[in-house]
C-alpha cells in the first residue's frame, strides 16, 4: 500500500515537472517571434497625420499673411528743436550755463547753439560746453559799443542779444541748406536766455510748431504771467501788464518758429533799434499774423517757462590782491593765469589757487 502511494505521488510530480518545463520553452520560443501591434498603432499614426496636416495649414497661412504684408516703415524721427541762446561773461554766467544745459540732457533731439557776446571763444564757455554732453554749435558776436548798457543802466534801456540772436539765425541757415532737404526740413527755432527757468514739457509742446506757436511765461512784466488769450482754438488777444497794443506783446521766452519759416524768410531778424518792448515784434512781423499763432501748454492755460534771474551777488572785493599783482578772473582767467602771474610768490600763490578754485567750484 505504501508502496503504490509513492509511485503515485513520484507519477503526479514528473507530470507537473513536464508541464511546467514545456510552458517555459514555449514562453522562450515567444520571445523571439515579433509581436502583430497594428491595431495599437492605427490610432497614433492618425493622431501625427492630422496634426501634419494642421501644421502645413498654418504655414500657408504665413505665407499668405507675410506676401498681403505691407514693409513696416522705421519710427519717424522727431523733428529737432534748435534753441539759439545769447550769454555774456560775468560771475554767474558759468552757473547758468550749468544748469540750462542740465535740462538740455533731458530733451531729445536738441541742437545748441550758444553765442557768446565777445570778440572770440572764452575758454570758460569753450570748457562748458565740450563737458555738458549736449549737441552744441559755439559761435561769438560782440555788441556795438554804442549798443551796450553801461554800468548802471536799467536793464530795459537798450534791447540786449539782438546781434547774438541774428548770429544765430545766421548759422542756422546757412548750415541747414547745406544738409540733405534743404528749405524743407523738420524743425523748430527757440530763443532761449540763460537765466530762465523751462519745464522739460515745454519742448515737446513746440516740437510740433507748424508757423508760430506761443505759449505762457511766468514771472514776467511785473506779473506772476503773461499769456496769449485763446478763443476758440484761436490767439485773440494778450494778457500783459504793459501796452497790450503791440503787435506780438510777448516774452522772448514765449514763443517758437517753424525751421521751415526760418529758411523761408531769410531776412528775419532782431532789429537792435526797435523800441523798447518792440523786439519780438520786430521779428515775428514779417512771419506771421496773430490769426494764425498755434496756442500750445492746453490752449495757453499752463506756464511751463518762467521768466527767472539770478541775483547779481554782491562780491566784498574785487579782483586779487593789489600788493601780490594777482588778477582774480572769474570769467576765463581760470588757474592756469593764476599760476602764471604768482609762481614767485609761494604764499600767495597758494591763497589764490584756493580762491579760485572755490570759484570753480561754485
Amino acid at each position: 500500500m505504501a508502496t503504490r502511494m509513492k509511485l503515485k505521488l513520484k507519477t503526479v510530480f514528473v507530470l507537473y515537472f513536464m508541464v511546467s518545463l514545456l510552458g517555459l520553452i514555449y514562453a522562450l520560443m515567444q520571445l523571439g517571434q515579433r509581436c502583430d501591434c497594428t491595431e495599437h498603432d492605427i490610432p497614433k499614426d492618425r493622431t501625427i497625420s492630422r496634426l501634419r496636416g494642421e501644421l502645413h495649414r498654418l504655414q500657408e497661412q504665413i505665407r499668405k499673411s507675410e506676401a498681403t504684408k505691407q514693409p513696416q516703415k522705421p519710427p519717424a524721427r522727431q523733428p529737432t528743436v534748435f534753441v539759439i541762446t545769447p550769454t555774456y561773461a560775468r560771475l554767474v554766467q558759468k552757473a547758468e550755463l550749468t544748469r540750462l544745459s542740465q535740462t538740455f540732457l533731458h530733451v531729445p533731439q536738441l541742437h545748441w547753439i550758444v553765442v557768446e557776446d565777445s570778440p572770440h571763444k572764452t575758454p570758460l564757455v569753450t570748457d562748458l560746453l565740450v563737458k555738458s554732453g549736449v549737441t552744441y554749435t559755439h559761435l561769438h558776436m560782440p555788441t556795438a559799443k554804442d549798443r551796450k548798457l553801461q554800468e548802471g543802466d536799467p536793464s530795459w534801456l537798450k534791447p540786449r542779444g539782438v546781434e547774438q540772436r541774428n548770429e544765430g539765425l545766421r548759422w542756422l541757415r546757412e548750415d541747414r541748406r547745406a544738409q540733405p532737404g534743404g528749405d524743407n526740413q523738420q524743425g523748430v527755432v527757440y530763443f532761449a536766455d540763460d537765466d530762465n527757468t523751462y519745464s522739460l514739457q515745454i519742448f515737446e509742446e513746440m516740437r510740433s510748431t507748424q508757423r508760430v506757436s506761443v505759449w505762457p511765461v511766468g514771472l514776467v512784466g511785473g506779473m506772476k504771467y503773461e499769456r496769449p488769450v485763446v478763443e476758440g482754438g484761436k490767439v485773440v488777444r494778450f494778457h500783459t501788464g504793459w501796452r497790450p497794443s503791440r503787435p506780438f506783446p510777448m516774452d522772448m521766452a514765449g514763443f517758437a518758429v517753424s525751421l521751415k519759416l526760418v529758411l523761408s524768410n531769410p531776412e528775419a531778424c532782431f532789429d537792435g533799434e526797435a523800441p523798447m518792448g518792440f523786439l519780438e515784434s520786430s521779428f515775428l512781423q514779417g512771419l506771421v499774423t496773430m490769426d494764425e499763432l498755434e496756442p500750445k501748454a492746453d490752449n495757453c492755460s499752463k506756464v511751463l517757462v518762467w521768466h527767472t534771474r539770478t541775483e547779481k551777488p554782491k562780491m566784498k572785493r574785487r579782483g586779487g590782491s593789489a600788493r601780490s599783482g594777482t588778477g582774480f578772473r572769474p570769467c576765463g582767467g581760470g588757474l592756469r593765469d593764476t599760476h602764471t602771474h604768482t609762481h614767485n610768490h609761494t604764499h600767495t600763490h597758494i591763497h589764490t589757487v584756493k580762491r579760485t578754485l572755490l570759484f570753480n567750484a561754485a
